[in-house]
């Protein structure tokens, strides 16, 4: 009987729950809401393997972003962007057990030389 519950909770799942991930083929970038603004913005400056070879929180992906603001002239986004990129970036590319190392600290990024500011 449970074999049967089990079967059945598994065919009520919603179909994305059990496909993979679709990924964009030009980019490498997994193809979820807000991936767009990724594309564009983080794909102006730099390859996007840059961003799907990364893994962060939330607070360490505004970092990121914060650092090149600070010392690679990426440009202000406005509120709803920077959200919306963020959101995407913590969502389809958080911090995972098995990589290859730990994320570097932020305190150990490259500070922003005050005489570029």
């Amino acid at each position: 009987m449970k074999r049967k519950l089990l079967l059945t909770a598994l065919l009520l799942l919603p179909g994305a729950a059990l496909q993979a991930a679709e990924i964009d083929e030009a980019t490498g970038l997994i193809r979820n809401p807000g991936w767009e603004l990724v594309r564009i913005h983080c794909g102006g400056c730099h390859s996007h393997a840059t961003v799907t070879g990364q893994r962060a929180d939330r607070q360490t992906w505004l970092g990121m972003i914060r650092w090149m603001q600070a010392t690679q002239n990426l440009w202000q986004f406005d509120a709803a962007t920077e959200a919306r990129i963020l959101d995407y970036l913590a969502e389809n590319y958080p911090p995972q057990p098995n990589q290859r190392r730990a994320a570097i600290p932020p305190a150990l990024l490259p500070q922003p030389d005050a005489r570029r500011l």
